[in-house]
């Protein structure tokens, strides 16, 4: 349902993980997830390189749920459209250029037409012997591919009626939030706020945001997101409310499947969420990770340290029945989570989307109450959401799981009820 972007249709509105998903932003991998090597791959945040052709197949089932279910924008789409606008044009290339060292390019793409150009943003730009200096030949790319683009969750975080432009903590992810910050300030015509724009070392990353409600976030604090980032929200939330919360659940830094918070807890509605065991237990690697509760009051801040998530967020009022990746097996537990077991994205409240290889997972889900749908039958038709009140729908992955994320990670949500 790729259709001309129209910045009327969708005021950014997203008050928890779970309402009633009414449009959703995307990003369908392209070539530049296959323009690393072995040598390069760590660099790019990969742990392994990917096969496109069959991503294609995977996202393909993904991407075709979300088109059952509600509007969907897709990122090459809007910058499309925006790369009409030459002001935006002459931003985009300059900055992009600017943080790739290579400014001597800025012209030759500021010639090409929007589609040609908007590819070029995101799949990169190679390098051309008779144009580029010799520096950039061994990289073989002047302009480096956003090979990570397609976790379109983590530049950007919609939280409540504005946009958190997040202030990624790796140069490879920087330029992204070019991308987003014009997408939503020039498409969407939405206000944007930053952490690194009151701090320069705040870090913030939209894996580690979540909202529980119109008055509290679920925060992770590890390699990605810093306690001076946690501080800056803290502050901005409670000088504009009377009363805010922020529930920060430390993180190891170690291994990379810990990165943020969405790979050991989402919420699968409104009374249950998704949990890797070992962080409500504080056992392994969460023995020794802090579960804080920050409150803001009339712009005084409290701290309490609390015994787990689950604790938190009942002393806010809200009780949560766990679900735990890969069920009750410790061995499988870790398994699973190592490939996002715990990563699902809500559609609405008990209605979720998730890998189908976390299998011990999915049966978890199952006892809990959940239907669970074959994605490629949703696409078809031959399913029918709608006919179901609480469902997990699972889609095969064997080529996605390797990029380190999962369905949340690859989903920015606009509106939700």
């Amino acid at each position: 349902m790729t259709e001309k972007t129209d910045s009327t249709k969708t005021a950014i509105n997203v008050s928890s993980e779970y309402g009633r998903l009414n449009a959703v932003l995307l990003h369908r991998p392209g070539i530049e997830i296959e323009r690393m090597t072995p040598e390069n791959a760590n660099e790019a945040l990969y742990s392994d390189i990917l096969s496109k052709h069959i991503v294609d197949r995977e996202y393909a089932s993904f991407c075709g749920v979300f088109e059952k279910w509600t509007k969907v924008y897709y990122v090459e789409d809007i910058l499309r459209d925006l790369m009409d606008n030459d002001d935006v044009r002459q931003l985009i290339v300059s900055k992009s250029c600017k943080l790739d060292g290579c400014e001597h390019i800025i012209d030759e793409l500021m010639r090409h037409p929007s589609q040609q150009l908007a590819k070029e943003l995101i799949e990169g730009v190679p390098y051309h012997d008779d144009t580029d200096p010799l520096s950039f030949k061994d990289e073989r790319y002047t302009l480096k591919p956003l090979y990570n683009l397609f976790f379109t969750r983590d530049a950007s975080s919609s939280v409540y009626n504005e946009v958190l432009i997040n202030s990624m903590s790796f140069r490879v992810r920087q330029r992204e939030t070019l991308i987003y910050k014009s997408i939503f300030e020039d498409y969407f015509r939405t206000k944007t706020f930053c952490a690194m724009d009151h701090n320069r070392n705040a870090r913030t990353e939209g894996g580690d945001v979540q909202i529980a409600s119109p008055d509290l976030l679920c925060i992770g604090m590890g390699i990605r997101t810093n306690y001076k980032g946690i501080k800056y929200l803290a502050d901005k939330f409670g000088q504009e409310r009377e009363h805010f919360r922020i529930l920060v659940q430390e993180l190891p830094h170690k291994p990379d499947s810990f990165i943020h918070l969405d790979m050991v807890f989402t919420f699968l509605g409104s009374h249950q969420c998704m949990a890797y065991q070992p962080m409500l237990d504080k056992t392994g690697n969460f023995a020794d990770k802090s579960t804080t509760l920050i409150e803001m009051d009339h712009g005084k801040m409290k701290v309490t340290e609390c015994a787990n998530l689950l604790e938190g967020l009942k002393a806010c009022g809200m009780e949560m029945e766990p679900v735990y990746c890969g069920g009750p097996d410790s061995w499988y537990q870790d398994r699973e989570q190592w490939h996002s077991g715990a990563n699902f994205f809500a559609l609405g409240d008990g209605k979720v989307i998730g890998y189908e290889r976390n299998v011990n997972t999915i049966e978890s889900l199952n006892k809990a109450g959940f239907s669970v749908l074959d994605a490629d039958e949703v696409c078809s038709g031959k399913t029918d959401l709608h006919d179901y009140d609480k469902f997990v729908v699972t889609f095969k992955a064997s080529e996605l799981p390797r990029a380190g994320g999962g369905a949340r990670c690859m989903t920015m949500p606009l509106n939700r009820d």
